[in-house]
């Protein structure tokens, strides 16, 4: 076990909401340790739709997931913010002193003076096939997510979902790969009407093949996956080549270790006060889409809203004794100082 990091803040999540928290301590001189399940910075936004556009954000008539993220890492480059990514937290304890040590899967700790959840709808797990055999070809021909795209040109393709992220991939790989089939178990999508359109289309020009039916065994020779079997509605069973299996029966959020702290929780969500933003426990906030309230809109909008408000009762918390003055980065020599920028280049 490594000696614990002592910080000001440890933020559990690396969202949007989660980046934004960085920024509004940051303006209030407080240092942040950010911890997140994922491999990547991003949270859903990197994990559910990278490239899809977003149009709600104030001021930036659209952008996508994966634009909105890194112009978020842009904002926060000021406050040196340290990533603690591919690792979830399990434990967190209040100490005598009133601090709480936080311990993560790869045997980290934390020592911090107060902590946000900003963990969105908990830690996501893809939801997998359950098949004899595919476990030795996962990131190797099968994959539950896709991270370099470039790998799966011409290669023959099979996609299987109804989902957004399946009607997506398969789009983007037509006229890549060299061939691409999706396979549902029902004639029916769940995502959004122009990609369901769009992909009938390209069904009926041949360019991308509809099969409604479910995987049910698989054939590999050479320690490489050569064919699945499909049974259709029907009964009937097709093998069919492929070079890669790309599965996306959508993510698992699992609320996990934060069950198990102590907050009040309702219907797998923090409970917290609109004022504050935070939750039973004194000292650890939730915002984003793991909280809960009366009005509560599950919107990124929303969650920086949260993080602002949650950020300045943190500051008061740590300095009950200090007035916590208002202060705006148009005007605050402070925070140009602490942004690095000049009032009047405002490079």
């Amino acid at each position: 076990m490594h000696p614990p990091i002592e910080t000001d803040a440890v933020i559990i999540g690396a969202g949007p909401v989660g980046l934004f928290q960085v920024f509004e301590l940051g303006l209030l001189e407080i240092k942040a340790h950010v911890i997140d399940s994922l491999p990547e910075v991003g949270g859903q936004c990197i994990e559910l739709y990278p490239d899809k556009p977003i149009y709600d954000i104030p001021a930036i008539p659209v952008c996508t997931g994966r634009e909105l993220v890194g112009n978020l890492l842009k904002q926060i480059e000021p406050f040196a913010a340290q990533f603690h990514l591919n690792q979830e937290v399990s434990t967190l304890e209040k100490q005598a002193d009133e601090r709480f040590l936080i311990g993560t899967s790869q045997d980290q700790q934390f020592l911090t003076k107060v902590v946000f959840i900003a963990a969105g709808v908990g830690a996501f797990q893809a939801r997998t096939l359950n098949l004899d055999g595919l476990e030795a070809f996962v990131d190797k021909q099968v994959f539950y997510r896709v991270k370099n795209p470039e790998q799966f040109t011409g290669k023959h393709i099979i996609i299987c979902g109804g989902g957004d992220s399946a009607l997506d991939w398969a789009l983007h790989f037509t006229g890549q790969a060299a061939s691409v089939t999706l396979i549902h178990r029902r004639d029916d999508f769940k995502a959004a009407p122009q990609s369901v359109a769009k992909l009938r289309a390209l069904c009926s020009s041949g360019e991308i093949k509809l099969l409604i039916g479910q995987i049910t065994g698989l054939e590999a020779s050479h320690g490489e996956l050569t064919h699945i079997a499909v049974t259709g509605i029907d009964g009937e069973v097709q093998m069919l080549p492929l070079d890669s299996l790309l599965l996306f029966y959508g993510l698992s959020p699992k609320l996990g270790p934060i069950a198990d702290w102590g907050l009040d929780i309702d219907r797998k969500q923090i409970a917290v006060d609109t004022a504050h933003f935070q939750t039973s426990t004194p000292g650890i906030y939730a915002v984003g889409d793991i909280n809960i309230y009366p009005g509560k809109k599950k919107l990124i909008l929303s969650g920086f809203h949260e993080a602002t408000l949650a950020a300045f009762s943190a500051a008061a918390y740590l300095a009950p004794e200090k007035q916590i003055q208002l202060q705006y980065t148009t005007t605050s020599p402070k925070l140009h100082k602490a942004l690095g920028v000049s009032p009047l280049t405002f490079e």
